[in-house]
């Protein structure tokens, strides 16, 4: 933090000393960082572009799934490049409710997908439940996946 309002200071007393020298090389240096901007954003925005394409169902199945993990996931990949990692958060929900009852602890089970899922292809898996509030049974809860994070291979 204190080196860079140094490098700012720095840089003010410079364009206001020596501006025929300083201005071209901020100008140049503003056009730089404007293209590094909008190349991230870009990426960006492709991305979620990407995510918007995948669908990601959860379902409470105890009969389909081993006891210790009774949550069936499955992903459709629809968008047009290969997915290379995709992270999210469980939330579950009473229907017709807002209130999330998982809980966000610590020790809480991480997710995610699968290594590569090439567009077009499916994958399912069975995981943990999150950790719900006390009193709630995961057969009446609503899961849903939140907070996707994902990167795709072009």
């Amino acid at each position: 933090m204190l080196f860079g309002v140094a490098l700012v200071l720095t840089w003010l007393i410079l364009l206001l000393r020596y501006p025929a020298k300083a201005l071209p090389v901020s100008m140049a240096a503003v056009a730089g960082l404007g293209l590094i901007a909008t190349w991230v954003l870009w990426q960006e925005s492709r991305d979620e572009r990407d995510l918007a394409h995948l669908e990601l169902r959860l379902r409470y199945d105890p009969q389909q799934c081993p006891a210790d993990r009774p949550l069936a996931v499955s992903l459709s990949n629809g968008s047009r490049a290969a997915l290379q990692e995709l992270r999210w958060e469980v939330a579950a929900y009473l229907p017709g409710q807002s209130a999330n009852l998982a809980l966000r602890l610590y020790e809480s089970p991480r997710y995610s997908g699968p290594g590569e899922l090439l567009p077009g292809t499916n994958w399912h898996e069975c995981m943990p439940l999150p950790d719900l509030r006390s009193g709630y049974r995961p057969a009446t809860l609503e899961f849903r996946a939140e907070r996707l994070q994902g990167r795709f291979v072009r």
